[in-house]
């Protein structure tokens, strides 16, 4: 039996997954530019810089708790051990799963420590089942004995938490109110988030049905998973029609499409999953510079 080489700084910064923090980073930019807009001072209802700041760690927390999650219930559970992608800390043996789960578990605590200075500052106190479901909807989307990812839930849960409860609530915790601007970037973005986790699925996809993985991908097919990514990839920009309206710079955001157009066109035509890897990554830009286009347009 061939010697596993240990983790190193660099795999443990690879488990983050940093390339699907733009899904954390986009909706926080959406929903405070959309709280900046509304009428303010320095420190009046539009704009808090350290409540905006605590918004973005805790998303950030959220998403990198999930990955390390996501490592530790895949790698014991067995089903990475199909996995064509980059390795796994836990399913390569280079971690131990212990290891790995303390370490999601430190971040989700960094998660809800920055929730509940939200809470305290904003006296909102409900916010804390809010950032309490969302815990627990990010360590079962593969954890447990019935993880909901298994069963083709995944992309709803990424739409409500990473596009609705992300954009809108950052604008609620700024501003105490919610905006049409708000809500649309929220749906918006939370598409662009489905269509990530679609790629990467389809990438999966005949693994997953050998590991017993019923992704949304497994579940619809793969032709049909290739199609829908990519009307979740062009649909925000539809969405972005609204905003040209209102805000003279928005229509810059359609640049966008020079990442999103060659995503879908690789991810119908793809025959490998070098391809598909490409077609993620170009679509976790698609959400940073949707994220931060769009969101730098309503706010200035």
């Amino acid at each position: 039996m061939a010697k596993v080489r240990k983790a190193t700084a660099r795999d443990w910064i690879s488990g983050a997954r940093l390339q699907t923090l733009p899904l954390a980073i986009a909706p926080i930019a959406l929903g405070t530019a959309a709280a900046y807009v509304l009428p303010h001072e320095d420190a009046g209802p539009g704009w808090h810089w350290f409540r905006a700041i605590l918004c973005l760690v805790v998303a950030l927390s959220l998403q990198i708790a999930v990955n390390f999650a996501n490592d530790y219930s895949d790698g014991i559970r067995g089903t990475d051990k199909h996995r064509v992608g980059p390795r796994r800390l836990t399913a390569s043996g280079a971690a131990k799963p212990r290891t790995v789960f303390a370490v999601a578990l430190v971040f989700f605590g960094i998660a809800a420590i920055a929730g509940l200075i939200i809470v305290i500052r904003t006296q909102q106190w409900w916010l804390l089942a809010i950032g309490a479901v969302a815990i627990v909807a990010a360590y079962f989307y593969t954890g447990g004995k019935r993880p909901y990812g298994y069963f083709g839930l995944g992309e709803l849960f990424v739409f409500v938490f990473f596009g609705i409860v992300a954009t809108a609530g950052t604008t609620f915790v700024l501003a105490g109110t919610v905006t049409l601007e708000s809500w649309l970037s929220a749906v918006a973005i939370g598409l662009i988030a489905c269509a990530v986790l679609m790629v990467n699925n389809i990438r999966d996809i005949e693994q997953d049905k050998l590991a017993g993985k019923r992704t949304l991908a497994v579940l619809i097919g793969n032709r049909a998973s290739r199609i829908v990514f990519g009307v979740l990839l062009l649909a925000p920009f539809g969405i972005l029609s609204f905003f040209t309206l209102f805000y003279a710079n928005a229509y810059l955001v359609y640049f966008a499409l020079l990442a999103a157009i060659p995503a879908v066109g690789i991810t119908i035509s793809a025959k490998t999953s070098a391809e598909l890897i490409v077609a993620l990554r170009l679509s976790a830009l698609v959400a940073l510079v949707y994220g931060l286009g769009l969101g730098w347009a309503i706010a200035f």
